[in-house]
């Protein structure tokens, strides 16, 4: 059983101080982004890199060579694993990663989204992820930094 200590939707990743608070609240040493164009593209890799911090390793892998991989994980392996969207973990989820609980931190306006927090704006595909993942008995929550309370999770399907 593969030792994920943090499950965490940003759609900028791996950056700055966020990661340093988080990898720092939940021990991680191994920051895991799930992402598909990510795993193939090494200029936004080296940017994440650079953010990342020196206490931990990063890892950039697909989807599905996450589901494939996370399983072979050593214990020791403290694991932060980072997506971009609730659509992604989902897919996780239904790949048999074994995921309890989502922290939901920066999800940015684009067109067709509204927003529901300060850093959360979601469409109605993004609803009806969480919805799943809600059904499937992943714990979510709404927190940008380790230390700000979580936010309501219902104001995601208002």
């Amino acid at each position: 059983m593969p030792n994920i200590v943090l499950t965490r939707i940003d759609n900028r990743l791996i950056h700055g101080q966020v990661a340093t608070m988080w990898t720092a609240s939940v021990g991680a040493n191994l920051l895991l982004v799930a992402n598909d164009e990510v795993s193939k593209d090494e200029f936004r890799q080296s940017l994440m890199d650079m953010a990342a911090p020196a206490a931990a390793q990063t890892r950039y892998f697909s989807i599905e060579k996450t589901i494939n991989i996370i399983h072979k994980a050593s214990p020791s392996q403290m694991i932060a694993l980072i997506c971009e969207s609730p659509q992604d973990v989902l897919k996780l989820v239904e790949g048999g990663v074994p995921i309890k609980k989502v922290n939901i931190g920066n999800m940015h306006m684009a067109e067709g989204k509204k927003q529901v927090s300060k850093a959360v704006c979601v469409d109605q595909s993004d609803v009806d992820a969480f919805k799943k993942l809600k059904e499937l008995g992943v714990e979510l929550e709404i927190r940008r930094v380790p230390s700000e309370s979580a936010e309501d999770i219902n104001k995601l399907f208002e």
